[in-house]
């Protein structure tokens, strides 16, 4: 059946079709065309990521929290492999990089501040509902800031090997400590609302924030071969400890990575200089003026 819509195309329509100047008859024969499965399987896994996000959500509010937050991190690790799943699968696509981008605030943005105001912020009220609103909206400005400074053609040296601001998906990591420590026994009072509300307004100005922060992608990086079997060991020993002390295992990790980013952000100094003589690389400039 004919209709004014075009078929599913992963980079866009083709050329020669209607939108392009060509007549119905040359775009009918790509729109019929078959996909190819490994272009779908990096947006099926997205999709995975919004609905165990969005369960997150629904658990958290039928106080479910210990498998709320374990969807939440699910839905973020989910998020981070479905980009390097379509690079190893060589199937990257412009609708990809969107529904990415799209997934991306609700895993890493909505959910988690979700989860903790239910769990934790609620108990300030109004300001633990501030809180979790500032956290959102940084969340939001990290990934449009994030995807700005990924569209631009050339590049600083440096971000290879540095993020402008903690990544979003560390941010949902980190602004659930006050979740991990509920879990814990950390009895979430008034108080508690208090301070975690004011955590929380502090990892969102993270998030946005211009200080350098290590990526640990840098194409330079390698381990000596002694190193090897120590790593793979290492890795082994945090995932067996992350299954047996969940949440011991999280708080750990959280207060570790945060005790890591004055030290980054002195060895890029060391490296680099200062950040005034880099105005414009954080996406937010550049020599024409404001870009966001």
């Amino acid at each position: 059946m004919e209709t004014p819509f075009h078929a599913f195309e992963p980079n866009g329509p083709e050329n020669g079709g209607p939108d392009n100047g060509g007549s119905n008859n040359e775009a009918r024969g790509p729109r019929l065309r078959e996909i190819p499965l490994r272009l779908i399987i990096p947006n099926l896994i997205t999709i995975l990521a919004i609905c165990a996000g969005l369960s997150g959500i629904r658990l958290a509010f039928e106080n479910r929290i210990e498998l709320a937050v374990a969807m939440v991190l699910l839905a973020a690790f989910l998020d981070g492999i479905d980009g390097r799943i379509a690079r190893l699968l060589k199937a990257t696509s412009k609708f990809g990089a969107q529904m990415d981008s799209l997934a991306d605030i609700v895993n890493f943005g909505v959910a988690p501040a979700l989860v903790l105001y239910v769990s934790v912020l609620d108990q300030a009220r109004s300001v633990g509902w501030i809180a979790a609103l500032i956290y959102v909206i940084a969340a939001g400005l990290r990934l449009a800031r994030f995807n700005v400074m990924s569209d631009r053609e050339v590049k600083a040296a440096w971000q290879s090997e540095y993020f402008v601001g903690v990544p979003a998906p560390a941010g949902a990591m980190l602004v659930l400590l006050p979740v991990y420590l509920n879990l814990l026994g950390v009895a979430p009072d008034r108080l508690v609302g208090f301070i975690s509300a004011g955590y929380t307004a502090l990892i969102g100005f993270l998030l946005i924030s211009r200080l350098p922060v290590w990526s640990g992608k840098s194409e330079g990086n390698r381990i000596r071969r002694d190193l090897v079997l120590p790593v793979m060991l290492g890795v082994v020993l945090y995932v067996a400890t992350l299954m047996a002390y969940s949440w011991e295992t999280l708080v750990v990790t959280a207060i570790g990575y945060l005790s890591t980013l004055p030290f980054g952000a002195r060895a890029w100094q060391k490296k680099y200089g200062t950040w005034s003589a880099h105005h414009g690389d954080d996406g937010l400039t550049d020599r024409d003026g404001p870009v966001v």
